[in-house]
């Protein structure tokens, strides 16, 4: 299973120490999601990172970026909405919904599908699937090697998402902490 850690959306005490270490032990990729701060920050981040590490992010909020530090790729949202037609990195987009899943699988290398479980650095923001919602799915073949489980996801539990047949699992709570 793939495992990506998101980072948290504001600044991070030791954040660099931090991103490294994951990416050194059994983290595959670092999601840098900074709304919360000018790109100035992430600009500071990254020129700590070494190339390799570098070739490890994916970016979500400041697309020049990308090309700057020749990140691994760029996930759209509301902040970046669309790629330019030279873009060859690596494409990855949030759903919400099974229905978002089918629409966006074809154009992204993964898709996160969130909330899974209650989440643990978002109070309030619950789970949106059932389990029986999710055995379907598993079933149909919506959740497959390209979908990310997101949303309160832990260590404990992944076993459970890789019978469901989810590529892999992001994090931010359980390696981050609480908000």
């Amino acid at each position: 299973m793939i495992k990506i850690a998101i980072t948290r959306p504001g600044v991070v005490s030791r954040e660099v120490e931090r991103i490294k270490y994951l990416l050194a032990n059994d983290v595959d990729f670092v999601h840098l999601r900074k709304p919360d701060v000018g790109v100035e920050y992430c600009v500071e981040l990254l020129e700590q990172l070494t190339s390799s590490e570098r070739s490890r992010v994916v970016v979500h909020d400041h697309y020049s970026l990308y090309e700057e530090f020749a990140l691994r790729g760029v996930h759209l949202n509301r902040n970046i909405r669309e790629l330019p037609a030279h873009y060859s990195g690596s494409r990855t987009r949030s759903c919400h919904s099974f229905e978002e899943v089918l629409r966006y699988r074809d154009e992204c290398d993964y898709l996160f599908l969130s909330p899974l479980f209650d989440s643990i650095s978002k109070h309030g923001y619950r789970s949106a699937f059932t389990h029986e919602e999710l055995l379907e799915a598993s079933r149909r073949g919506i959740i497959d090697k390209r979908v990310i489980a997101l949303g309160g996801v832990s260590p404990e539990r992944f076993a459970y998402l890789k019978e469901l047949s989810f590529g892999g699992v992001a994090m931010v709570g359980a390696l981050w902490g609480e908000e």
